[in-house]
Parts: structure tokens; sequence; C-alpha cells
């Protein structure tokens, strides 16, 4: 079982008693928790469907439109008018989320032309082609966080790692590492970032992996500087000595 150590124990107790940052952190907790069930909250799919007595989940799993009685072999569009009516023929019946919407599905049905005001129907409006200003946000928060999470553990590994083999070797690997930050320092990251994105696209991957190599700055000077101290204490050079 994971136990702290008693600085651990006393730095946690600390952080608990700033009643702004312990909530806070429940806070970011439960709209994180919130965003990874986003399928269930905005969905352009019913979570349940009721039809000849059998049930389907369309959110989950994907259906034809010829499971309903229809002609064609290709995924239902359940916001049609023609599959509420194959559906609900026979005393059928579905059940979509909150949000009828995915973050990249069209309002057609609406009152004002877009960008829209909120509505019953949109409950933060719509953006300039008609989709779900809420249902936007809730997806792309789920991106970003888990971008952030992804970008924090990958370049803290990568840093540890570089750090690590910088201190352990020395020489001129020691001095090859000590001017990679100040290199990078000097580049501009958000140029960079742009090129990137010009050249393979607004890729998840290729956008992690550079802004990656950007952050892992601090824990590669800070393990590689606390290596070579390591290396330096008497029980090391003791321990080296023998071969």
């Amino acid at each position: 079982m994971f136990k702290l150590s008693p600085l651990g124990r006393r730095r946690f107790e600390r952080f608990r008693k700033n009643r702004r940052g312990w909530w806070s952190l429940w806070l970011f907790i439960g709209l994180f928790l919130l965003t990874l069930g986003g399928e269930l909250i905005a969905n352009d799919k019913p979570l349940v469907v009721s039809y000849q007595g059998e049930l389907y989940f369309p959110a989950f799993k994907r259906h034809t439109e010829q499971e309903f009685g229809g002609q064609l072999p290709f995924q239902a569009d359940y916001r049609s008018e023609y599959v509420q009516k194959l559906i609900k023929k026979d005393g059928g019946w579905m059940l979509f989320p909150p949000i009828p919407f995915s973050a990249d599905t069209p309002n057609y049905d609406l009152s004002k032309p877009a960008p829209s005001p909120p509505s019953s129907e949109n409950w933060l409006g719509t953006d300039d082609q008609a989709r779900d200003v809420l249902a936007r946000v809730i997806f792309g928060a789920r991106v970003s966080i888990l971008f952030a999470l992804m970008l924090t553990v990958v370049s803290a590994l990568i840093g540890i790692a570089a750090g690590a083999l910088q201190g352990y070797y020395g020489g001129w690997v020691n001095m090859f590492g000590s001017c990679m930050p100040e290199v990078g320092g000097w580049l501009p990251v958000l140029f960079l970032l742009l090129n990137v994105s010009g050249v393979v696209g607004p890729h998840f991957c290729w956008l992690l992996g550079t802004i990656a190599l950007f952050s892992l700055v601090a824990p590669f000077e800070l393990v590689g500087f606390r290596v070579l101290r390591l290396l330096d204490l008497f029980y090391i050079s003791a321990a080296r000595e023998p071969g």
C-alpha cells in the first residue's frame, strides 16, 4: 500500500488546510470526470433505443438504419424524422442525453441565424457553423486536460532519463546536455508550433512531442545536477575504486 513519508504527510496536511486549493482540486477532479463521460452528457446519438421489444445502445455501439426497418446499410441518423418514425412506429422510444448534440453536430433547426444566442435547445448558443457551444466546451476541455496530463508525464519521463544519463556519463555528454537547455531557451516555441502545424497539420502526437521537447528542461537540469552531486560523494568514489 502506498504510504507518504513524514515530510510528504506534512506537506499534504499543509495543502489540506489551504481550503481554496483543496476545494479547487476536488472541483477540477469533478470537472475532469464529467468530461471523461462527455458522450453521456452531449451526444447526437441516443443513449438507449427501444425497438420491437429490444434495447439498443447507439451511444456505445454502431447500428445501421436497416436494423430499425430502414433501407440504407449505413449508420442511422437518429435526429432525422424518418428514423424517428421507424423507431416509434411500433411503440418504440429513444432516450437522448441532456445535450442532444456532439461537438461537430450542426443544428439545422435554429430559429435565428448562426451564431445564435443561448436557448432551451442550445444552452450556450451555437457557433458560426451552428454547432452547440456547450458540447464543444465539454469535449474541448477533455482534450485539453488529457493533453496537459500526457505532456507532464512524457516531459518528466524524458527529462528524468536524459538528466540521469547526462549526470552519470559526464564529460562531453554533460557538456552537450548543458548546452541544450540554453539553445532551447532561445528558440521561439510558438513559432515552431505554428510551423509544425502548418507542415503536418494540428496533429495531437506531433504537438505533444514538440511541446514536450521544450518542457523537459526543468527535470532534465534538476536530475542531471543531482546525479552529478551523488557521483562526487565519498561512498560512490569508494565503491568505484575496487572496480
